[in-house]
């Protein structure tokens, strides 16, 4: 499946220039994403994988995981599925009742994880018998299964259905306050393993990337514990460019899955127009 890509650069990379080119309505939906939804940026087309770079050190493009060579580059993927749209469109309903505003959030983190699983997971082959003679077959690796770190309290609502989509789990909650006058995140609840086995991937899961300080509170955490950047995977619903730019400049090689991104954060920390206190509509508190 083609997903919108922006690919956040390390302040010191420079993209080769491109020559400008006029976009096609075929080949310019990214284009047409990043100025609805990042409108500070400028684009320019670039022929071949479809790059749109900005003067923010960003670029996007329509194309697969697994086509683009991204380097030290962080990578933030928005599927473009009908029904991720759909359910970050209820989500953003401010007349959305508690009860489908949860369910809502667990749809969209099952398409979400679903979509960061991709061509990531160990899997072991073999043959097995059907009922109509022998097939050859092949399986996710029970022996390797994937942490699930979700951020409390509205991780869980986009978690809900991580061990439905994937078959080897292991969930560690991690609970992060955020300062309402600060905006400073504050650990209150951690769960982590004191060190994770080698080679383990880890999916967090934090509904709202808005100023971005709980998100690195937890990635911290996590690389502590022997992780590497390119084993983290972040699945959110929303993201904004401050959370973005942060995560890029620390982490390189991390992959990003969101909802969609927005343009923009308010004095309070909060996404605008994202879609509210995420924890607040989940548990109706």
């Amino acid at each position: 499946m083609a997903c919108h890509l922006f690919i956040y650069t390390h302040p010191h990379l420079r993209l080769p220039p491109d020559p400008p080119l006029t976009l096609q309505s075929s080949s310019s939906s990214a284009a047409s994403y990043c100025r609805q939804n990042l409108p500070t940026l400028n684009f320019h087309y670039k022929k071949g994988y479809n790059f749109y770079t900005g003067r923010k050190r960003v670029v996007c493009s329509m194309a697969t995981e697994n086509k683009v060579i991204s380097g030290d580059r962080m990578l933030v993927f928005v599927p473009p599925h009908p029904l991720i749209k759909h359910w970050v469109s209820v989500l953003r309903n401010e007349q959305t009742p508690c009860p489908v505003f949860k369910n809502a959030m667990a749809e969209l983190g099952r398409l979400l994880i679903y979509e960061a699983s991709r061509d990531w997971l160990p899997t072991i082959a073999g043959e097995i018998q059907s009922p109509m003679g022998i097939a050859s077959v092949e399986f996710v690796d029970p022996r390797e299964p994937v942490a699930i770190v979700p951020i409390l309290r509205a991780g869980l609502a986009l978690a809900e259905h991580a061990t439905s989509i994937l078959p080897a789990t292991k969930t560690y909650h991690l609970g992060v306050s955020r300062n309402e006058q600060t905006l400073q995140p504050s650990v209150y609840l951690n769960k982590l393993p004191d060190k994770f086995p080698e080679g383990s991937r880890v999916i967090v899961v934090d509904p709202m990337l808005a100023t971005g300080g709980t998100i690195v509170a937890a990635i911290d955490l996590i690389k502590e514990r022997g992780v590497d950047n390119s084993q983290i995977k972040v699945v959110c619903a929303v993201a904004a460019p401050p959370a973005l730019t942060k995560l890029s400049e620390k982490y390189p090689r991390l992959h990003v899955y969101a909802g969609i991104l927005d343009p923009t954060v308010n004095e309070k920390g909060f996404i605008i127009p994202g879609l509210g206190d995420a924890g607040d509509r989940s548990f109706d508190t």
